[in-house]
């Protein structure tokens, strides 16, 4: 299963860059994870724009989107949401459709208590109105700074939840592709 990791953080010391590269590290062959390279290469979306020129940049983005068999969000909360360039990504993928019926597992890393609760909320109701099938699982990671050293998740009880939160999307993922096969041509 291919999976694409999506960080709605640009900041260089991102705790939940941090949680990507360790979902990475932890997903197990014969599934690999995918990191975009980063979600600050995207205009400023504009439907006039995507009507008559669509960017290469957001193009290359769906095509990946399109071609991965599940996603994985990580996000900071910023304002008790997701982070702008993590909404204006999702911006421009709803007019493709490429993440319609699409498994997403949500995650976020949070200096505070609630873990970024409120974060993967906003994402997992913008996302399910877009269509995608988000899983029931998620997961926050509060007090983030003591749980992740040097770029990576450092918790073993942290470590093991992601580990547990990537088993649920492969699966997904593997469920959505067998019902999609087995689909009369």
């Amino acid at each position: 299963m291919k999976i694409l990791g999506l960080c709605g953080s640009l900041r260089a010391g991102s705790l939940n860059a941090a949680v990507l590269r360790s979902a990475a590290e932890l997903t197990l062959p014969p599934s690999e994870l995918t990191v975009d390279p980063g979600l600050d290469r995207l205009p400023f979306f504009n439907a006039d724009v995507e009507r008559t020129a669509l960017p290469e940049t957001v193009a290359e983005l769906r095509a990946a989107v399109g071609a991965a068999d599940g996603l994985l969000v990580v996000t900071p909360e910023y304002a008790h949401g997701t982070s702008g360039v993590l909404k204006n990504a999702l911006e421009w993928l709803v007019g493709g459709g490429q993440i319609a019926a699409k498994p997403v597992a949500l995650a976020s890393a949070s200096p505070a208590l609630t873990g970024g609760d409120r974060a993967r909320a906003w994402l997992s109701e913008t996302l399910t109105v877009m269509g995608a099938q988000v899983l029931p699982r998620d997961l926050g990671i509060p007090q983030a700074a003591r749980k992740i050293n040097d770029g990576r998740v450092t918790d073993e009880p942290a470590r093991q939840a992601l580990a547990a939160l990537l088993d649920d999307l492969v699966r997904a993922a593997a469920e959505a592709h067998e019902a999609t096969d087995s689909l009369p041509s």
